[in-house]
Order: structure tokens, then sequence, then C-alpha cells
């Protein structure tokens, strides 16, 4: 044997491929954990992570030549390292020494893999540390120890316990400048203590580090002879996250996220299954729809299963043929979920645009989207005392609580109960920009007890009793365009023609069924939320329903276009300049919104949304009423 043979360093091709594989083996089983740093600005939650990226040994020789370079620039003294810039990667946030989005960095240890976000601290990115903390199963909550706690601090430790996070580590850190001292360390816990204990914080691990000197870091630091507890890495290591989420011991539950139909002898509903425990036989239900069946087959990539359990992905099968959708919920058939419309719920505003009572939000929850209004606020909450504060709206970063309709009955679990199926989103429809994060608290009673009442006459019926089909002539523009007159002329022509009408006019209808609405935007959406929820009523009765209304929003025209059956609502611009519709002013109103008599008035200090694809586009300075109407009639019965 040589020299070589017998040298380790020499490895076959065979050994080299042993040896990967073993690793392969060792690190595939190892369990992930995703964890969070926040707390206030300049606590040190960037460096905290550049010191786990280095002494995990997750920086190549590069990154740290080019890391010792940057830290020259930066103004780090001696030969330290500026750990923050490893993980601060936009050019503001080195410009100006702060974290601004959220920061995801991946690295591993011999026992566990890692996905950290570092969240910034200031309260106007309060909403990013939220998309931070929403998939975290623990939290590195750090309070400089020169400042104590503080009230980013505080707020961010709301919304870690509000968003479920059962693992809190309080790292204070900074302990070097503050010669590491044990009074005010315990000073610091002593004081998070009876902070955490008066928002439902039951237990933490207080930490004293340096994340710039790596005290207590990776190992016990002589520096803290009195400190006896576990270091923060050996700590993140060993925790055990499991225990808190119990997953599989839970009721089972899989939103379908789609039907898998790739031949005509297969058709299965595939999704991840949210929790509990699915096999070949079990008796399923199929919300909202209520549908029973058993479980035929669990497929998976590779191949069918005996069983599957939480947080995988499978395809299901059913004995039965039965109606199932993307959204809809496959549950244990002896415990199914709840289903309502109506909830309780806790909003996290995440928009720079105040939230507006009665707009129509589309809310997002597990593989489901449905259109959602917002109530107002019942109160929000004041991070710092847990003070219940009157409140109209909600503004960026406001936590509060507020009843949620949606436009029809949906599956979901309370969000204590379970994350994926009690946590939603709302979103802009026309922006489709994240306005909220939200938590389902409960189902209101009323959701539960009321039903539709079946009636033996439908729509149809009321209809063909008239001879004609129902229909919303929904005229929008300035005021002073026109709208009340071309509406007034439509209903005339349509009465000599033996049709079935009623007129809607925006001032008759403020004199009596919204005579207790102003004129802010959100009287304005919930003034058109009810005249939509009229002429529903109207064409229910099989009527031609003809609206004369400002009706300013697009959101809100959207909603009650939504309300209709399809096809059934004729959109109808009113196209008349500002200067135009002002300079007919018969009614006075636009001098005196100019002088300042009135507020909220649409053109002048409030805005108008034109219609971005109208059924129909009248021009009042090329077309006269009478030609307007015609037009309308024209559209409406061809």
């Amino acid at each position: 044997m040589t020299t070589q043979d017998q040298d380790p360093i020499y490895k076959t091709d065979a050994l080299i491929a042993e040896d990967i594989d073993a690793y392969l083996e060792t690190h595939q089983h190892k369990t992930m954990l995703r964890f969070i740093t926040c707390g206030s600005v300049d606590d040190g939650k960037s460096t905290l992570i550049g010191r786990l990226l280095y002494d995990s040994k997750m920086i190549f020789e590069d990154q740290l030549a080019t890391l010792e370079a940057d830290s020259k620039k930066s103004g780090t003294q001696g030969e330290g390292i500026d750990f923050a810039l490893l993980v601060d990667g936009l050019a503001a946030e080195r410009e100006q020494g702060i974290t601004i989005d959220v920061a995801y960095r991946f690295f591993t240890t011999e026992k566990r893999k890692f996905i950290v976000a570092d969240t910034p601290g200031h309260e106007q990115y309060t909403r990013n540390m939220v998309t931070g903390a929403s998939t975290a199963d623990l939290a590195v909550i750090l309070i400089d120890a020169r400042k104590g706690v503080l009230t980013q601090t505080k707020r961010h430790s709301y919304l870690v316990h509000l968003l479920g996070i059962k693992n809190v580590v309080l790292a204070v850190n900074k302990m070097d400048l503050v010669d590491y001292s044990q009074e005010v360390f315990d000073q610091i816990v002593s004081d998070y203590r009876a902070f955490a204990a008066s928002i439902g914080i039951e237990a933490f691990v207080p930490i004293p580090i340096s994340g710039y000197m790596g005290d207590n870091i990776t190992a016990p630091s002589d520096n803290t002879p009195w400190y006896d507890g576990v270091s923060l890495l050996p700590h993140l290591e060993e925790v055990d996250i499991e225990s808190t989420k119990e997953p599989q011991a839970a009721p089972f539950r899989m939103p379908v996220q789609w039907v898998n139909r790739p031949n005509l002898d297969f058709r299965g509903f595939s999704g991840l299954i949210a929790s509990g425990v699915i096999q070949p036989g079990d008796p399923v239900r199929v919300l909202p729809s209520g549908k029973t069946s058993k479980v035929a087959r669990v497929v998976t990539y590779d191949g069918d299963r005996a069983m599957a359990v939480a947080g995988e992905a499978v395809t299901l099968t059913l004995e039965d043929e039965i109606d199932c959708s993307r959204g809809q919920v496959i549950v244990a058939a002896q415990s199914p979920l709840e289903v309502a419309d109506q909830f309780e719920s806790t909003l996290i505003w995440m928009d720079e645009q105040e939230m507006v009572p009665g707009r129509a939000y589309w809310l997002k929850i597990g593989t489901q989207t449905v259109s959602a209004t917002v109530q107002h606020p019942k109160y929000e909450v004041n991070v710092n005392t847990q003070e219940h504060l009157a409140s109209k709206t909600l503004d960026l970063n406001a936590i509060g609580v507020a009843n949620i309709t949606t436009d029809r009955e949906i599956p979901f679990a309370p969000y204590g109960e379970n994350h994926d199926l009690g946590g939603f989103i709302l979103v802009d429809k026309f922006t489709n920009q994240t306005v909220a994060a939200g938590m389902i608290n409960f189902a209101l009673r009323r959701a539960q007890n009321i039903h539709w009442q079946a009636t033996d006459i439908a729509r149809e019926d009321h209809a063909a009793m008239k001879n004609q089909k129902p229909a919303v002539i929904w005229l929008t523009g300035l005021s002073g365009s026109g709208k009340s007159t071309i509406g007034n002329i439509v209903e005339k022509k349509l009465a000599r023609m033996n049709r079935h009408t009623f007129l809607l006019d925006g001032d008759n209808v403020r004199h009596g069924l919204n005579k207790d609405l102003g004129f802010t935007e959100a009287d304005r959406i919930e003034n058109i939320r009810r005249v939509g929820e009229v002429a529903k009523l109207m064409t229910d009765a099989g009527l031609i329903v003809i609206t004369a209304f400002i009706s300013p929003f697009r959101s809100e025209r959207e909603m009650v276009r939504a309300m209709m059956q399809p096809g059934e609502f004729v959109e109808v611009f009113v196209d008349t300049p500002l200067e135009v519709a002002e300079a007919r002013d018969v009614k006075g109103l636009y001098a005196k919104a100019r002088s300042g008599q009135l507020k909220n008035f649409t053109g002048i200090d409030s805005p108008y949304e034109a219609p971005d694809a109208p059924e129909i586009r009248v021009d009042t300075t090329e077309m006269t009423p009478e030609q307007a109407a015609d037009a309308i009639i024209a559209r409406l019965i061809p």
C-alpha cells in the first residue's frame, strides 16, 4: 500500500461520494428554525445576525475581505468588523445605518438549520416587522442595555404575542457599553417581565449579550461570570418548537390549492395539510358545502402513501364524485370547521392611506379570496398601555379590532387555534397593495343564527311576470353633469314601453333612507352600499332600476356590480368636464365649495374616479339628454 493510500487526504472517488452522502444524510434530517430579531432602532439586530453568520462559518473569504473593507469605510474603529453590513443590503440602509426592509438570511450549524429575518426598528416600518414575524417560530427581542425597555420594544413584543409566537428570547445587547453590569441587566429583565405579563407573554429567556464583542453568542463569556444561563446560539439549536405547534394532534384540515385533473381517469384535490393526519379510508367533509366522502388515495410526488401529516403537500382522491374547488377546505368529517361570513378580527393596518370603513377589499385567507368590508373599529389598541381607544379609522401601523363581513361564507378557525385558517390579509382592489394583516377572533353570533330564507317564487318568476329582464342602470358623474335629468328621461321612455321601473336619485335617497349620512369618504361609501342593497332587492323583484348618484369611487361602484347577477349592472359614465358642470351649477353648490362653505365636495376638495371601462359613456358636450337616454335604452333593449 502506498503512502497516498494510507493518507486520508488522498481519497478515492468512492470515498468522497460516501462522505458526501453521509453529509447530505446528516443535513437532510436537521430541523428548521425560523426566527426574527426585533426591537427598537440601533438595538443591534443586524450586528447580532452578522455575528451569528460569522461564528457559524457562513461567510466566504471574498465576502469577509469585502466586509473588512466596508467596515473601514463605515468608520468602525481599529480592526473590528461591522457585522451589520452583512445584513443591511440596501444602499439607503448602509447610508443611514438602519434597517428598512426585512432581510432574510440562511445559516446552519451541526444541529439545526436557520432562517432569520432582520426586521426594521423604526415605527414607520412596523408593517415590515409584521411580514417577518408572520412565519417565525421564535422571536429574539433586543434591548440596548444603555436605554432599557423602549416604546418600540413594547410595540414589537405586543405584535410578537399577537401573531402567536410562543418562544421569546430577551437579548439585552451592548453589555460591553455598561461594563457588563449585572445590576443593569437585572433591572431591564425586571421591567420587561412586568410589561410582558401585562400583554400575556408567559415566559421568555433573558440573555446578556454583546453582538459586537461576541459575548454569550456561541459560548459563555468570561465577562459575565454572574450569568450561568444558556448562550444564544446553543439555545436556538436546542429550543423545542414542535411542542408549541402540535399540528399533528389537531383535527385534519387541508385548504384545496388546485384540482388535479391530468386525465379523465384521475381527479384529485391538492394542497398543503394545515393540521392533523390523513390516510385512505378516513371520512372527510368539504366546506363550505358540507358534502361528505371518504379518502380513496393519498398521492404524493413519490407515489401513494399510507398516511400523510401536517406540513406535507399531498393530493387526495375521494370515493365519491363531489363538488370541490380551489379555496374550499377538506376537513375531518367528525370535526368540521366553523363556516361564517361575519367575524370579529384584529387588524394591523399596513397602508399609508387610512382604513375606510365600508369600503370593499379583497380578503385572502388560506387559498381563498373573497370580497370583504370592514366596519368602523370597535377600538384601537395603545400598545404601550394596552388601553382601548375610541377610533373612527385605523392609520398606518395602528392595531385595532373591527367586524368584517365577507360576500359569502368561508370556513375558518380562530387564529389562536390555526394560523393558516385564521390569518388573512386585506388587499386594495385597484392598487393590489396589501393594506392590512388580520387575525380572526371569532364568528359573530349573529352570523351563525341568521340564515337565508328560501322562497318559492324566485327572481326569475318576478321577471317573467313583468316580461322583462331586470337591470341596474347606474348613472355616475360629477354634480351638475346631468345624471338626474337623463335618468328621468330614461324612466319616462321605458314607462311608455310598458316596462316596470324605479328611479333612485341621490338627493331623494338622502331625504329618507340615508338622511343620517354626511359627505365624508366613509359616509359616501355607506351611502352607495345601502343604495346597492336596495337596487339588488328591486332586481330580485324583476324591476329595471335607474340610479343617479355621483358615486365618486370606483371600488364602491364595483362593489355594487358584484352584488348583481352577471350582465345586470350597466355603468353609464355621464362624462361632463368640471368647468362645464361648474358653469351649470344650478344648485349653487360649486360656488359654496369654492368659498369653503361645503367640505368634501366632489371635484373640488374630494376626488372623482372616472370609470375605466363603463358599458356606456355619455358626452354631454356632444349629446342632448334625449339622445343620451336613447343610447342607454338601445343598449338595454336591443
